[in-house]
């Protein structure tokens, strides 16, 4: 089947029984990603600007080799690569009916870019799972950006503690604000990896959309940037009972025995966890203005911009129907709400996880008490 997708035309494989647009026994497309791949063009659409000399990307794992296509009408140098040789000929058809330059290859990722010192501008890994097998090649391969995308997110977020230890050498809690636990996890790793390579991994847009996450990092070479964000890694502790959380920076965790808010010892500890900012502002900015008409998810990608712009910096959020739910309490509007807090001197925002979240640097009490009608 042909689909369109942000201004190209791409053949698909026909679903198989029953399954869902462009999906059978092997997927090709997900359509359920589309808000992805745009914000992805509006991103290498804003870095062009940033850093006029990007112009290599490589797309890792093609598949269809939809995200390299839109790449290439962005003005990239695309590669495509793919184990899959079915894959790697659709990704080649595709490019060729879009009247598009770039090239398809058959190899695995790893492969490629260790062999023969081959340098990338931009890489971009979406596998399916966790994108850390693939992270020391790009990090120790490529020029200015890598993008990654995972989809593990029971792993990350803690819900599968043992397989998030094993992948992430992070020790991930379950917690409510379940999506930046998992976000600010893969953080840390893939900082973590990068700093072998005496590179910084500055993370210059970050976001959770439905059971993904997604970052771009900017790399910088010197070694004492890198040494900067591995300060930034720290530990955040939670009380189970009162929903309180603190957070400390280091790699050394210090977690206390007691919450010192309401003296319970129901307390988990999360670490080492990214705690620093998941995207610059500025760089944010400059990515929504790139959020054109012919993207399908325009406005759901404009709005998600919107809210990370504004989004404060603090390494957890909250969930507004939690808290009105432990206080027997109704639930006001969000931007009422949000102004309440304000209104009584705190700094608050809406956060993108969910629209229910919410970010503040008041207590649980004070927001209690800040949002009593």
């Amino acid at each position: 089947m042909d689909v369109r997708e942000g201004g190209v035309e791409i053949a698909v494989p026909d679903a198989r029984d029953g399954a869902s647009e462009g999906a059978g026994d092997d997927v090709f497309y997900n359509p359920t990603q589309e808000l992805n791949r745009d914000l992805t063009v509006a991103t290498l659409r804003a870095y062009r600007e940033r850093e006029p000399r990007a112009a290599t990307y490589l797309d890792a794992m093609a598949a269809s080799g939809i995200r390299g296509v839109r790449a290439a009408a962005a003005g990239y140098d695309v590669t495509c690569a793919d184990v899959d040789a079915d894959a790697v000929d659709l990704a080649r058809e595709n490019l060729a009916r879009n009247d598009l330059d770039g090239r398809a290859v058959e190899r695995d990722v790893n492969a490629l870019l260790y062999d023969g010192g081959t340098v990338f501008d931009v890489v971009d890994l979406d596998p399916f799972g966790t994108p850390i097998p693939f992270a020391d090649a790009a990090f120790a391969n490529a020029r200015n950006l890598v993008c990654v995308t995972a989809t593990d997110t029971a792993p990350l977020c803690g819900a599968h503690q043992r397989s998030g230890i094993r992948k992430y050498a992070t020790l991930p809690q379950n917690t409510d604000y379940h999506p930046e636990m998992g976000l600010r996890v893969l953080l840390s790793a893939l900082i973590r990896t990068a700093a072998r390579y005496d590179k910084a991994a500055v993370p210059i847009l970050s976001h959770v959309s439905r059971h993904y996450v997604r970052t771009y990092l900017e790399l910088d070479a010197r070694a004492t940037r890198a040494d900067d964000l591995i300060d930034d890694l720290g530990y955040v502790h939670h009380c189970e009972d009162c929903l309180r959380r603190t957070h400390e920076f280091g790699l050394i965790a210090h977690p206390p025995e007691t919450c010192d808010a309401c003296g319970g010892d129901r307390l988990l500890a999360a670490g080492p966890l990214y705690l620093g900012p998941i995207r610059d502002r500025e760089f944010v900015r400059s990515v929504r203005d790139q959020v054109t008409d012919e993207l399908g998810e325009a406005a759901r990608a404009d709005r998600l911009l919107e809210t990370l712009a504004g989004e404060l910096d603090t390494p957890t959020h909250y969930d507004q129907h939690r808290l009105c739910k432990q206080w027997s309490r109704s639930a006001p509007a969000m931007d009422d709400f949000i102004e309440m807090l304000r209104d009584a001197g705190f700094a608050a925002s809406h956060a993108h996880y969910a629209g229910t979240a919410f970010k503040t640097d008041a207590t649980v009490p004070e927001i209690r008490d800040a949002t009593s009608e």
